[in-house]
C-alpha cells in the first residue's frame, strides 16, 4: 500500500508493510557531482509532484561488495550521486516519536545505509521509534584533503563525508516531524567508522544541537588525522593518479572509476614504496574549522556537554582483522614487541605484553604472540577509546553508559570469538537473516540476546537510559566502572578486564584508536 509524507523540498511516496511506513532513497542534498564534486553538500532543489521513495538510492562509490573483506549486501547501485537516506516509521502522523539516525561503518571507504543488516523494521516496530539510515561520501570523494595542495582551487578539507552526515541530520531536524518523529529527541549512532563519525560529530560546531544522545559502537573519539598527514596522503594519491596538484581541470574531470581504482591501490602502493599511512589513510581531518581539533580534545573542552552517551565494544574486535593477517601465525615474541613499539611509541610495551600474557593465561586463553597481538589491538583500537571517552564523560558530568559484547560467532567453531561488527545483527534484529546467520548465530539464545540488546538501545533512544525490564538496571559509568556485559549471559559487571586496562595507564591518547 502506498503512503506519502511531505518534506520541505517536495512530497515523497513510500510503502506500508510490516505495520510500518517505509520511505527509501529520499535525497537530503543535491547530487555531489560535476561542479559539486568535493564541495560541501548543497541544498536539494524543490521538485514538483510526488517523488517515489520505494527503492534505495545509490550507495557511494566503493569496492564492489564481492571484493570486500566482508561481503555486504548493499541493495543499491554505486554512484557519486549518493546522498540519500531511508526512513522506517510506525506512522507519518503527529506522534513525535524518538528518532534513531544510523551512520554506517566501513573504514570510511565502504558501506551504505541500505545494507540488509541495517534494516530498520524490527527496531522501529519494537520500539515505536523512527529509524533513519543514511549514506555519505566515502574514500577519495569524502575524505581527501585537496585544499592545501591545490592552493584552495579545490576546497575539500577531507571532511566532506562528515558534512554530508551533518546535512542528513539537518534534513531530520527540518523534516522528520512529517514522518511521525520528534526533531527534539534525536539519537545518532554508528559502528566502527560510523562510531568514529559519531565521535567527530560530538566535536563539530556545525553538528551542535542536532542530536541529544549518541551511541558509539566499536569506535569513539580518537580517530582523525592532522592536516600534515592528510596532505601527505593526498600528495601520494595524486602521484598515483599521475595528475599534478595544479592541474585541477584534469582532477575535476577524472572519471569516478579512475578516482576509485587509484584509491583502492593506495595502501598496496604505499606498502610497496615503504610509505607509512597506516591501515586507514582516509578519515576525518583536523582542519581547524569543520573539525577544529582532535575529537577527544574537543569533548574535553565541552563540545559534547549536554549529550548523553552509550559506548562500548566487542570482546575480541581484532579477531576479524587477524584473519587477514597471515603473518600473525608466524609471529615470535620479538616480532610482537617490534610491531607494538611501532603502534605504541609512547607506551611501556614490555609491560603491556607481560600484562596480556598474564591476563590471557589466567583466563585459559592461548598466549602465542599472534594471540597476544590480537588482544592488544582489540583494546588499543577499540576498547580503550570507548573507556577513555566514558572516563571523560564522568569527569565532565556527562551521562555515559558502557557495554561489552561477548557473544561469540559460531563461524569455524568460534575462531572469530566476539569479533568486530558482531553486535550489529543483534542491534537491528537481523541476526537471523539467512544471509548472515552463520556469522551472527541463530536459535533461541541468539533471539533472546537480540531482544535484550534492542530493548537497551530503544530505552536509551527514548529516555537516555538503557536500563529496561529485560536487562534490568543499567547504572551510569562511575567509580565502579559499571559495564553491561551483553552475551549468552547478560549481566552488570564492575571493572571487567581491569588487569589489561591497567597496562595502558600513561599511554598517550595519540597511541590509541589509530588503525
Amino acid at each position: 500500500m502506498a503512503v506519502s509524507a511531505e518534506t520541505i523540498t517536495g512530497r515523497v511516496e513510500g510503502i506500508e508493510t510490516h505495520g510500518l511506513f517505509i520511505f527509501k532513497g529520499i535525497p537530503y542534498a543535491a547530487p555531489p557531482v560535476n561542479g559539486l564534486r568535493w564541495l560541501p553538500p548543497q541544498p536539494k532543489r524543490v521538485w514538483q509532484g510526488i517523488r517515489s521513495a520505494t527503492a534505495f538510492g545509490n550507495a557511494a562509490p566503493q569496492a564492489p561488495p564481492e571484493a570486500q573483506a566482508l561481503t555486504i549486501n548493499l541493495q543499491a547501485d554505486l554512484n557519486e550521486d549518493c546522498l540519500y537516506l531511508n526512513v522506517f516509521t510506525p506512522g507519518a502522523d503527529t506522534a513525535r516519536r524518538s528518532v534513531f539516525v544510523w551512520i554506517h561503518g566501513g573504514g570510511f571507504t565502504i558501506g551504505a545505509g541500505s545494507q540488509t543488516t541495517y534494516d530498520g523494521i524490527t527496531l522501529a516496530k519494537r520500539g515505536n521509534i523512527v529509524v533513519v539510515t543514511i549514506n555519505y561520501r566515502l574514500g577519495p570523494f569524502g575524505f581527501l584533503n585537496f585544499k592545501e595542495i591545490t592552493g584552495g582551487a579545490i576546497p575539500a578539507t577531507g571532511n566532506e563525508g562528515l558534512l554530508d552526515q551533518v546535512a542528513a541530520l539537518e534534513w531530520v531536524r527540518d523534516n522528520i516531524e512529517g514522518f511521525g518523529g520528534d526533531p527534539d529527541n534525536v539519537t545518532i549512532a554508528g559502528e566502527s567508522a560510523g562510531g568514529m563519525s559519531v565521535g567527530s560529530l560530538l566535536a563539530m560546531p556545525k553538528a551542535k544541537g542536532l542530536f541529544k544522545k549518541a551511541i558509539l559502537q566499536s569506535g569513539a573519539a580518537h580517530t582523525s588525522i592532522p592536516p600534515e598527514k592528510a596532505e601527505r596522503v593526498t600528495e601520494f594519491y595524486l602521484s598515483l593518479l599521475d595528475i599534478a596538484p595544479e592541474d585541477t581541470v584534469a582532477l575535476r574531470s577524472a572519471s569516478t572509476e579512475k578516482l576509485l581504482s587509484t584509491a583502492l591501490n593506495l595502501i598496496p602502493a604505499a606498502v610497496k614504496k615503504r610509505v607509512h599511512f597506516g591501515g586507514m589513510p582516509m578519515q576525518p581531518v583536523v582542519d581547524g574549522d569543520i573539525l577544529p581539533g582532535m575529537p577527544f580534545e574537543a569533548i574535553t573542552n565541552g563540545s559534547a556537554d549536554g549529550v548523553s552517551i552509550l559506548v562500548g565494544s566487542t570482546l575480541d574486535e581484532w579477531k576479524l582483522f587477524a584473519l587477514m593477517d597471515p603473518g600473525l601465525k608466524k609471529m615470535d615474541e620479538a616480532g610482537l614487541v617490534r610491531r607494538c613499539r611501532r603502534l605504541i611509541p609512547g607506551g611501556d610495551v614490555e609491560k603491556i605484553v607481560t600484562t596480556y600474557q598474564k591476563a590471557l593465561k589466567q583466563r585459559g586463553e592461548p598466549i602465542q604472540p599472534g594471540n597476544l597481538f590480537t588482544a592488544i589491538q582489540t583494546d588499543r583500537v577499540f576498547r580503550l577509546p570507548a573507556l577513555r571517552l566514558a572516563d571523560l564523560c564522568r569527569s565532565r558530568g556527562i551521562p555515559a553508559f558502557v557495554y561489552l559484547f561477548d557473544w561469540k560467532s559460531p563461524v569455524a567453531n568460534g575462531i572469530l570469538g566476539a569479533c568486530h561488527a558482531l553486535e550489529l545483527g543483534f542491534v537491528f534484529g537481523t541476526h537471523a537473516d539467512s544471509k548472515f546467520d552463520r556469522f551472527y548465530g541463530s536459535g533461541e539464545a541468539a533471539d533472546h540476546l537480540a531482544e535484550k540488546v534492542q530493548d537497551g538501545w530503544i530505552a536509551f533512544i527514548r529516555n537516555a537510559d538503557p536500563g529496561c525490564q529485560s536487562l534490568g538496571d543499567w547504572p551510569g559509568y562511575g567509580d565502579k566502572k559499571e559495564t553491561m556485559i551483553l552475551g549468552k549471559s547478560c549481566r552488570l559487571a564492575h571493572s571487567p578486564y581491569d588487569m589489561e586496562r591497567g597496562a595502558w595507564e600513561g599511554v598517550p591518547d595519540a597511541d590509541i584508536g589509530s588503525i
